[in-house]
């Protein structure tokens, strides 16, 4: 039995200092003290950049307890976890000891971790600090709407505090009190003895040493000396007279947000990481800044000439474009990291500005519409600020660059009859995609004379280009306003205009792309042919004989004009293109020799029209030439300063129709 005890006593004497040793506070890991009102709380939503753990050396412990989300799984309040956005309460944002923290990791040795207790309270007044009147303030002072927060902690914030640094102080050092609070004691003469006493009270009841644990106080929001409690940085800047082992923080150019009282991300980044360099400088470090820290944002200004773009959707300032035709976009997205606005083939690198948004200014842009889009981290979208436009085979953002009264042909005008456009809807029996037919999508413009009468008018298909839709000539292209101006001004008969989808709203997948030869948009032909005129004649008051009916499109719509009216002269008499998309054409031999007999061919087509512009990656002079030397009557025209986009389209059309159902 003695021998027992004895053994006992020898395991005994083994074992408990090894458990007070692992019990001994780690000297390597540093603790800091968080405490203060809204500006500590955190008050901006936190960006994709704050979302991110900067890893195990830099730890928090929650004064609260935070439940799990689908972004990070419950955190208890008092254990150690690792530190990221939001640190306060479950809902707050984001604070300036985030970035002091990430400061340290930064700047400190490997081996030292930073660990940070978080209380604060949106609004509270110095007096919620000091144990002897944290009971009057919060009975008969503190606001209704902060009773919850208070409540968050047994409605006492400063018992909190020293709670868990005491627990904390079982783990590490601490080095140090961070404090963000002032602007509700605005004035207070007393505020800065106030401070001492909560400083002097948390030295006495952890047994701090303050020549050891600095006492860090930063600065309020100035907003260029307008911020709303800009009276506040005299007393904080003089807080070092009452409290001598205190520094202030200074809060110079840091940004804010548009209440002139809270700091934006980019502001609580900065001043965060201004109190990791002053705390890295007493402990004797160099400062580094986090490498991940965003780099300071390049302001964009935007001129007072800019104007929002006709495009935008109402409500929405941006787009903008200024007198050098240079388009200023605008993102709000507080998660991105790096995006992107793609237009007239040249991508931008949209700047942050601090705030959770990004903005971009072009260089000069040709005039006319401009499809653009947007992206994320490389994902493409539509600008939330723009009307979508069906183009690129897709819906897309579209602006509008204005030209000057030379435009006037497709702008609405006042004090003249407006045609209609209308919706509808047919059933194709010809239908290639299902052998039982199909319902499809079709609009129609009528001249305004059209309701008021029984006259019958001649029709025109008018065909848009591969990635487009049904709706694209009537809202990229303005149609109903040339054809109304043009109409109204004596210079086009007036006229049925029809707008098919014409199958060629997927992208083109490969094979034959010639003309005549090609699959691509030829499933339309047979519905065009057998559904749509008939439909058309069947409810329109349409002149049905060939000599009125037209077919021009632009682009892909342009090689289906040619597949169509060369391939059924005894349904067209007049055809046009635009940029027609036109591949492989032996003039002397397409279409079974349709160009070969110039005499027979002219009678048959009373007015052949192509344009492009003279920035156009399809040009389709040479098509001219050849068929002119064969004696083919063909108009043409080269618009200039455009490209292969509406612009070139629109004075396509406007010069077009004078010709069309002249006889």
């Amino acid at each position: 039995m003695k021998r027992i005890i004895i053994l006992s006593l020898l395991f005994l004497c083994a074992v408990v200092p090894q458990r007070m040793s692992a019990q001994k506070p780690d000297p390597n890991f540093y603790i800091f003290l968080c405490f203060g009102q809204s500006n500590m709380e955190g008050n901006a939503r936190p960006e994709a950049v704050d979302l991110e753990s900067p890893g195990p050396r830099f730890l928090l412990m929650p004064a609260v307890d935070f439940p799990a989300t689908d972004r990070f799984a419950a955190r208890k309040k008092g254990e150690w976890c690792e530190a990221f956005a939001p640190l306060c309460r479950p809902n707050t944002g984001l604070t300036p000891a985030d970035w002091f923290g990430r400061t340290l990791v930064a700047s400190l040795p490997e081996n030292i971790k930073i660990g940070v207790i978080h209380v604060a309270v949106g609004g509270i007044d110095i007096k919620g600090f000091l144990p002897d009147s944290i009971q009057n303030y919060v009975e008969k002072k503190a606001p209704g709407w902060m009773k919850g927060m208070l409540a968050a902690y047994d409605n006492n914030p400063y018992q909190r505090l020293v709670e868990l640094a005491r627990k904390a102080q079982k783990d590490g050092v601490i080095k140090g009190i961070l404090m963000h609070q002032g602007e509700t004691n605005t004035g207070d003469p007393k505020w800065a003895g106030m401070v001492n006493r909560v400083y002097e009270n948390l030295c006495s009841d952890l047994n701090l040493k303050p020549e050891e644990v600095n006492l860090y106080a930063g600065n309020i929001v100035q907003a260029d000396g307008k911020g709303v409690c800009i009276g506040c940085k005299k007393q904080i800047d003089e807080l070092p007279q009452t409290v001598h082992t205190s520094q202030i923080i200074s809060s110079d150019g840091c940004t804010n947000g548009p209440d002139r009282l809270h700091f934006d991300a980019a502001g609580y980044r900065e001043l965060g990481c201004r109190y990791g360099e002053a705390v890295a400088r007493h402990l004797g470090f160099e400062p580094k800044r986090p490498a991940n820290l965003p780099v300071a944002y390049k302001k964009i200004e935007v001129p007072a000439d800019a104007v929002t773009a006709e495009t935008a959707i109402p409500g929405n300032a941006f787009p903008k474009v200024d007198k050098e035709r240079r388009a200023y976009f605008y993102l709000r997205a507080p998660q991105a990291r790096n995006v992107v606005v793609d237009i007239c083939s040249k991508k931008y690198n949209m700047e942050p500005d601090g705030k959770g948004g990004f903005m971009a200014v072009t260089d000069p842009l040709p005039v006319g519409f401009h499809y653009y889009f947007m992206s994320i981290d490389g994902v493409n979208f539509v600008d939330p600020a723009s009307e979508t436009f069906f183009g690129c085979h897709r819906e897309a953002g579209g602006i509008e660059i204005p030209e000057g009264p030379e435009g006037d042909y497709y702008r609405p005008r006042k004090g003249i009859p407006h045609g209609c456009v209308r919706s509808i809807w047919y059933f194709a029996e010809h239908s290639s995609v299902n052998s039982q037919g199909e319902w499809r999508h079709a609009l129609v413009y009528t001249p305004a004379e059209y309701e008021n009468g029984k006259k019958r008018y001649p029709v025109l298909y008018l065909q848009h280009g591969m990635g487009e839709g049904e709706t694209s000539w009537m809202i990229q292209g303005k149609m109903q306003h040339i054809m109304d101006n043009a109409i109204a001004d004596g210079e086009a008969l007036p006229m049925i205009v029809v707008m098919e989808s014409g199958d060629i709203k997927a992208p083109f997948r490969g094979g034959n792309n010639e003309a005549g030869r090609s699959d691509y948009g030829a499933s339309f032909y047979p519905v065009l042919l057998n559904d749509l005129i008939p439909y058309i004649d069947a409810n329109y008051r349409t002149k049905t004989d060939r000599d009125n009916r037209a077919m021009a499109g632009l682009s892909w719509g342009g090689h289906q004009t040619f597949d169509v009216v060369l391939q059924h002269l005894d349904k067209f008499a007049w055809m046009g293109t635009f940029s027609g998309a036109i591949f492989g054409l032996d003039v002397k031999t397409a279409y079974n020799g349709v160009f070969a007999d110039a005499d027979a061919f002219n009678k048959k087509i009373h007015y052949f029209y192509m344009n492009w512009g003279d920035g156009d990656f399809i040009k389709n002079q040479a098509i001219v030439d050849s068929l002119r030397a064969l004696g083919i009557k063909v108009d043409s025209s080269v618009s200039q300063g455009t490209a292969h986009e509406f612009l070139t389209w629109r004075r396509g059309l406007r010069e077009f129709i004078p010709h069309l159902f002249r006889k």
